[in-house]
């Protein structure tokens, strides 16, 4: 069944503001006019009729198909597939537009269901090519150079041989989707949309709450933490019932599967070794005390406290002027990066500011974060935002638009070929917030305005490799208690707590509450072991920016074909070209490096 669209980029408190100017918002009409529209009910009845027709034609007869027939067969999977997620991507963005709405929540449940029934004679295609002897299966790629260009999708089909289970069981997970995970799903992003936080008399959601967290003046931001604890610890309950099914589901469908770890099946769909993760985890944790720890004892000693509280983790400097950033100084501001960058870069990133293709507004019941959702690869992606005018917003944005910018340009894959796996797919996004940042850098000449854009740079890319190998510290601990039996709140509180100490450092006391923060985070609940992607992501865009940097011949030729291959080749290939390999252990202290390099300069500023 075709993913959701799901708000998974952890936007790390993004800021706030007013006099924002227009902001855009979404339109769906290029997926369909209305939830009513009689070309949905057309699109359902065809994934109906296709998906009978071809387990009809095709299901106990894969392995005896020739290359021409074997095409025939995969391009008709991927036009069935394409329809599907028109659908569900028309109801899952309508859906995170408001989320509290019962009946956008009805709809998306109602093609849920039909989808994944319709589908489930599909079942078969997956089990039936991996019975395949290779040596038939190679033969066919050597046959047809069109089949072969789909080597990939079936390698990735493969990958899941040892884990494969019968026929029957297959089918029956399939089936039990809509009421397993994906309705955990929903009660998760439901209640969050749902909880309010009154905070000096003012009732607020979750996002506008968060962001109060970078204010300047201190007591808004402790007002804002303890308040955040208080409604977060009423819902503890009901957050850690969430958790305990989930990852007890997980943990029963891999045991049936033989996965080894439960990290395993995040690996397998990223396309990534497990030793190339356990290396970029090792190598973060390592140096957890010349990132963080120095850096945030610097910013204690910027911020006159005896010792850090959490709510000031991502307070302004006191140098930094508090200021809001009007959409359209955002808008150019991240379109002049990118086109100094590439023209043609800035050029495909135009059309997503006029064209409906954002959705930047914060309003009530609208799901939190930030992402890019792909839809389909003959319309074009949907950038989501909860944009509230500061700095990091304008970061968010120059990110979601790198991922846009992506799905654009992979799309000529084809449906089966665009996705990209997730280590991979946050290269274009780093790497548009690193061109902006840079281009930010470049034209500043006042040394307290250059502090607060290195500190601030630093600190998003603690939050994107240091916050999130904690996190996926975190979940491994959690995952792996879980096996032991049900979690109390309290159980969860302590493994949270355990990883917090260690990555953010001695400067830090925790105040009473913290322990429950693991609450809100999606990536948990959506995508378990997600989050070591955005640590990988920058690693990987650290040394990519240094190899530009570094004068490699035609980089700008070589980036743009490395986002067209979308999900065609492994991340080995894909680096190759710019004399980058994920794979040495040394790669991963290359990017930490530079974030270390920056902090140097911070400190150097003190002297």
């Amino acid at each position: 069944m075709p993913d959701l669209p799901r708000p998974v980029h952890d936007a790390n408190a993004t800021a706030g503001g007013k006099n924002l100017g227009a902001l855009p918002v979404w339109d769906l009409s290029d997926l369909y006019t209305a939830p009513d529209a009689p070309e949905i009910a057309g699109d359902l009845d065809q994934v109906e009729a296709e998906c009978a027709s071809f387990s009809e034609d095709y299901e106990g007869k894969l392995a005896h198909l020739d290359a021409a027939g074997m095409l025939d067969c995969v391009h008709r999977y991927e036009r069935i597939d394409r329809i599907a997620g028109r659908i569900m991507s028309y109801a899952g963005l309508r859906y995170y537009q408001q989320t509290t709405d019962a009946d956008r929540a009805a709809f998306l449940s109602d093609c849920q269901d039909k989808i994944t029934q319709f589908t489930a004679p599909l079942v078969f295609f997956a089990l039936e090519v991996n019975r395949i002897p290779d040596d038939r299966l190679d033969g066919l790629f050597a046959a047809n150079g069109d089949l072969a260009r789909y080597k990939p999708v079936f390698d990735r089909l493969r990958a899941m041989r040892p884990h494969q289970l019968s026929d029957e069981l297959e089918r029956f997970l399939h089936d039990q989707s809509v009421v397993g995970a994906s309705a955990w799903n929903k009660l998760f992003d439901e209640t969050i949309a749902g909880l309010e936080f009154e905070v000096d008399g003012e009732v607020m959601g979750i996002e506008s709450t968060l962001n109060l967290l970078t204010e300047q003046d201190r007591t808004v931001r402790e007002a804002a933490a303890r308040e955040l604890a208080g409604v977060f610890g009423n819902n503890v309950k009901t957050f850690a019932r969430i958790h305990n099914t989930l990852t007890k589901e997980k943990e029963i469908e891999d045991r049936w599967r033989k996965m080894p770890t439960p990290q395993t099946g995040r690996h397998l769909s990223n396309h990534v070794e497990p030793e190339v993760v356990e290396a970029l985890r090792n190598a973060v944790v390592a140096a957890y005390p010349r990132l963080s720890h120095r850096y945030y004892e610097l910013k204690r000693n910027w911020l006159g406290l005896d010792r850090m509280q959490v709510w000031d983790r991502n307070a302004p400097l006191p140098m930094e002027e508090t200021r809001t950033i009007g959409w359209d100084d955002a808008r150019k501001t991240v379109l002049d990066a990118y086109d100094d960058f590439s023209p043609e870069l800035a050029k495909l990133a135009e059309p997503f500011f006029n064209r409906g293709w954002i959705d930047a507004g914060v309003k009530p019941g609208k799901a939190p974060g930030a992402f890019a959702h792909p839809a389909v690869t003959d319309v074009h992606p949907y950038i989501m935002l909860n944009y509230l005018g500061k700095p990091r917003d304008v970061m968010t944005l120059a990110h979601e638009l790198g991922h846009g910018v992506h799905q654009r340009l992979a799309a000529d894959q084809g449906e089966l070929l665009a996705s990209t796996p997730l280590t991979l797919a946050e290269t274009a996004s780093v790497f548009g917030e690193m061109l902006t940042f840079r281009k930010l850098l470049a034209s500043t000449t006042n040394a307290g305005q250059r502090k607060v854009l290195l500190a601030g740079k630093v600190e998003d890319m603690i939050n994107t490799v240091v916050r999130q190998i904690a996190f996926y510290d975190f979940e491994c601990k959690l995952h792996d208690a879980r096996r032991n039996g049900e979690l109390t709140p309290d159980a969860i509180n302590a493994l949270w707590m355990s990883v917090q100490a260690e990555s953010l450092g001695p400067a830090f006391d925790f105040m009473d509450g913290y322990e429950v923060f693991w609450t809100y985070v999606p990536h948990f609940v959506h995508s378990p072991f997600y989050v070591y992607a955005y640590a990988f992501g920058d690693g990987l865009v650290n040394a990519l920016y240094a190899a530009y940097e570094d004068g490699t011949p035609n980089f700008q030729e070589k980036y743009f074909e490395m986002l067209r291959a979308g999900g065609s080749k492994h991340h080995k290939d894909l680096l190759a070209p710019f004399g980058l390999d994920a794979s040495d252990p040394a790669f991963w202290n290359k990017g930490l490096t530079v974030i270390e390099g920056m902090i140097d300069e911070l400190e150097a500023m003190e002297g």
